[in-house]
Formats: C-alpha cells, structure tokens, sequence
C-alpha cells in the first residue's frame, strides 16, 4: 500500500548492531550490505551513528563508515547521526568531512550533536581531560568548525590554519538532538535540525514546532527543515514482529540497566525470566518503537511524522537477523511507495 502519492523522504539510521553469537567487526559488512540494499530500495539518505563502548553496537567510526559506505553504493546521501562534536576536535571534523565531500561530491552530509555518546567514564577517555568533560561549549566548538570553512575573524590565533582540502566546502550540516535544547541550537546556528523521537521522551512536535519559530536562515540553510528519527520493525506477520520486537526491549532493558549485550535473538527473549518489573519498564518504551505488518508500519510513522510536523524520516531497525533486519527495510520501502533505484 503506498500511504501518499508523493511519500516523505525515507531514510536510515544505522548503529551498526551486534546479534549474539557473531564477531562484532561482522556488523560493519552487515552496514555495507544494507547500505546497498537500501539504495536499492529508494531510502533518501543513509546515516552512521557514533557511540562508544556498548558491545550492542559497533558505529564507534561514522566518519570511515561513511567512506565505506560512499564506496559501496552511487547515489545515496550518507553522512553522520551523528558526529558527537565535543569528543573531537572541530579542525578533524572539518578536514575529514571536506575529504568525504572531495571524494563524494554532492553525497556527504555532516550530522553534529553534543552528547558523548557513551557512559562518562568513556567520554573521558576520549576527551582527555575532565575540563573538557565538563566544558559545555558546543556553540563555540561549532563556530569554530564553520570558521575553518568561512574564514577566522583577524587576529584569530587558528586563522593561518587551513582545513585541507581548502577547495572543498563543508557538507550540509545538521544539528542532532533529544532535547529542546539540539532544535533551539539547530533554529539558532542555521541549520537542519534532527530529532531523536527514538529514544527522546519529549513530544517532537513541541522540539520541532520550537525549532521552525525560531530558526534563523542562513546561507547554507535558507529554510528550516526538521528529520524526525523512528525506530520500526517489520515483518510480514504482527506475529513475527512482535517477536522481534521483544529482542530489541530486552536489548534496552539490559543496556538501561546497565547491563549491556550483543543483541538477542527472538529465541532468547522468549525464554528470558521477565520480572513484572522488567515487563512494566519495557513496555513504557514499546510505544516509542513502531512494531508489525508493512501496512501498520507506514501508518504509523505517517501518523507520527504527521504529528510532529516533519519534512523527512530516518528510521533505525534493531533486528537480531541481517538477512531479516533488511528485508523489514524492504518492506517498509514498498508499503512506503519508495521508488527502487
């Protein structure tokens, strides 16, 4: 069933999961064939996520993720949701996305947020210093990566600095975020905002409402545009879905409580000793998990995005079966009315 003659742009988001019982560094040619077969299917761009120290999910890298994908596919966008801003340095981020952008012109998008992306013993770690773990200096860090590609004010101790290749422009940036906060950064700086409604519990049409009033045009962004990220799972009976889709609760409950894992099968959900605790923890975050047939699904990301005022979908899948995590891509793909390329 196509849900509109012209559907929303479709996207993925893909944290690059671990299924139990395989070698982590599987999941990153896993990324690679359902980057193919999403272009394939018609899915608008392809997103590689950041995060550290979960053995769920291998996406430690988005920024060679993206060169690989790029390689591996011809016309997809990819890009990155995103790059956790403070836990690099903004002159990195700015050569190796004008990297990307020279070796993929037109392709690459620069997804930026402010959270580690990790557990704070981590995010030190990689920040170096607990100065920096508690700075909270996005703007500036951001100001900062923008400058490296419009020029430093004179007198600015990085002015002689040049962000090589210098002939490239930095790709369309997009601020992430879970919070008011990322679509008030986003309205602010000028640029497209995404909100995380997969696991942010604030209603999206409040952040992305919030986001639209206030944003500022700029030259790189004249109007505002809003992605609203979605986790779904689907499969050709509810049946099926639901099973799968108590995998990836006990995935959550284990990872909320501190307790992370590869991703579990169907078969070891089922036989987990659920507590009434745990059933009533998870089902809180069922509703944020759009579950069951195609037709079902697209209904209820079209209700959602609907709601939230959205220009554009990107959807995360946590299924513990590649072959099967892809073929729910698909068919979300045709009951959306994507167009296969």
């Amino acid at each position: 069933m196509n849900v509109t003659a012209e559907p929303m742009p479709l996207s993925v988001l893909d944290l690059s999961p671990v299924p139990t019982g395989t070698r982590p560094s599987e999941a990153l040619h896993e990324t690679l064939e359902l980057a193919r077969s999403a272009e394939a299917a018609g899915y608008h761009r392809y997103w590689l996520a950041e995060h550290h120290n979960i053995p769920s999910v291998v996406s430690t890298s988005p920024e060679v993720m993206i060169a690989a994908v790029a390689a591996a596919t011809s016309s997809i966008r990819v890009g990155s949701g995103g790059i956790m801003l403070p836990n690099h340095s903004p002159l990195k981020v700015a050569e190796s996305f004008r990297v990307l952008g020279g070796l993929y012109p037109g392709r690459i998008d620069l997804g930026i947020g402010r959270a580690p992306g990790t557990d704070q013993r981590t995010a030190l770690a990689l920040r170096r210093s607990r100065e920096a773990l508690a700075a909270d200096d996005f703007l500036d860090q951001y100001t900062e990566l923008r400058a490296y590609a419009e020029g430093f004010p004179a007198g600015h101790p990085f002015a002689p600095i040049s962000a090589q290749p210098d002939d490239i422009p930095l790709p369309p940036v997009w601020v992430l975020g879970s919070s008011a906060y990322g679509g008030q950064a986003a309205a602010a700086l000028g640029t497209g905002f995404a909100y995380a409604g997969h696991f942010g519990n604030l209603d999206p049409a409040g952040v992305i409402g919030s986001y639209r009033e206030l944003f500022q045009p700029s030259p790189e962004q004249p109007k505002p545009h809003a992605i609203l990220a979605l986790a779904a799972i689907v499969a050709e009976t509810e049946e099926r879905a639901q099973q799968l889709s108590l995998a990836n609760q006990l995935s959550m409950l284990r990872l909320r409580s501190g307790r992370p894992s590869p991703l579990p099968s169907p078969e070891e959900a089922a036989a987990y000793p659920w507590s009434d605790g745990e059933r009533a923890a998870v089902e809180e975050w069922a509703g944020l998990v759009s579950v069951g047939t195609p037709d079902q699904v697209a209904a209820d990301l079209t209700r959602r995005a609907t709601s939230a005022g959205a220009d554009e979908l990107i959807i995360t899948t946590n299924i513990h079966n590649p072959a099967e995590r892809r073929h729910s891509y698909d068919l979300l793909a045709t009951a959306w009315g994507l167009k296969p390329r």
